[in-house]
């Protein structure tokens, strides 16, 4: 059962424009204080903090209270396995939510049920949900979800519902939700996919963007080591005035050892991504 939360909800936290965040995943081996350490001494503008197996022995609150005195958290990542106490896909959804409406962060990101193996609960409770924005009442949390990626060697498919940008779109549409854009995810069945993400970006409805390069079947690699076109999808993101958050999401194998040189190669990312944002 979550925690409480504070009684008072502070004011949401100020979100630079087009700000510039890392996701807590791409450090996922280390203590969250640290990962959210190096953030901060690497110049990122906040975190995405990842609801993980952490919050089954911590208090979801005190944690989330230590770890804002290190450096802002600009999103919430909602569990995409289950957390002993957080229910089925939907419950942990909404269990975020109260979380970061308590604290002011501004969005949750979640992924969306799977068919294989099939989420029967959660793909229910998501398809019976009418607007996504009104989960919890009087809250201005940002509710958005991330497309998902192809799998596989020989047999590639993907084992989430709404594999197809048209049809997540009509969804979103419907039932008012907003996105998270993931470039390796879409990279993986699609490298050039400018022309597909500029279909969704002109809905409106997308609010943070999963950034790291794919390829040769390995997900979110180091901008450059794959194949992806990021500068020029940079380039676009300015020319098209968007002003959501870049989350830099990278596996942490992309990374070196030793803590200076993690913050050096971060720290060059974050300065690559502002050169070609502003």
């Amino acid at each position: 059962m979550l925690s409480s939360t504070p009684i008072h909800s502070p004011p949401r936290i100020k979100v630079p424009h087009r700000a510039v965040v890392l996701s807590a995943g791409t450090l996922f081996t280390l203590p969250l204080q640290e990962v959210f350490a190096i953030a901060a001494e690497s110049g990122y503008d906040g975190v995405e903090l990842i609801i993980n197996d952490h919050f089954e022995r911590n208090n979801p609150s005190q944690t989330i209270e230590k770890l804002l005195r290190i450096c802002p958290i600009l999103s919430i990542h909602a569990p995409f396995f289950q957390i002993y106490g957080w229910g089925h896909g939907g419950t942990s959804l909404i269990k975020c939510i109260e979380l970061a409406h308590a604290f002011g962060i501004p969005l949750v990101n979640f992924h969306p049920p799977l068919w294989f193996p099939p989420e029967f609960t959660f793909y229910r409770w998501f398809y019976n949900t009418e607007d996504f924005q009104s989960l919890l009442s009087g809250s201005q949390v940002i509710v958005t979800i991330e497309n998902m990626p192809y799998i596989g060697n020989r047999i590639r498919f993907n084992p989430n519902i709404l594999k197809k940008s048209a049809d997540m779109l009509e969804f979103i549409e419907k039932h008012n939700l907003y996105m998270t854009f993931d470039t390796t995810h879409i990279g993986s069945h699609n490298p050039n996919f400018l022309g597909e993400f500029q279909r969704l970006l002109v809905s409106g409805r997308i609010r943070n963007i999963h950034f790291s390069d794919y390829g040769h079947g390995r997900e979110h690699l180091f901008p450059g080591r794959g194949i992806l076109p990021l500068t020029r999808f940079l380039y676009l993101l300015k020319g098209r005035n968007y002003e959501g958050a870049v989350t830099l999401e990278l596996t942490p194998s992309e990374l070196p050892k030793a803590r200076d040189q993690i913050i050096e190669s971060l720290s060059e990312v974050n300065e690559y991504l502002r050169s070609e944002l502003f």
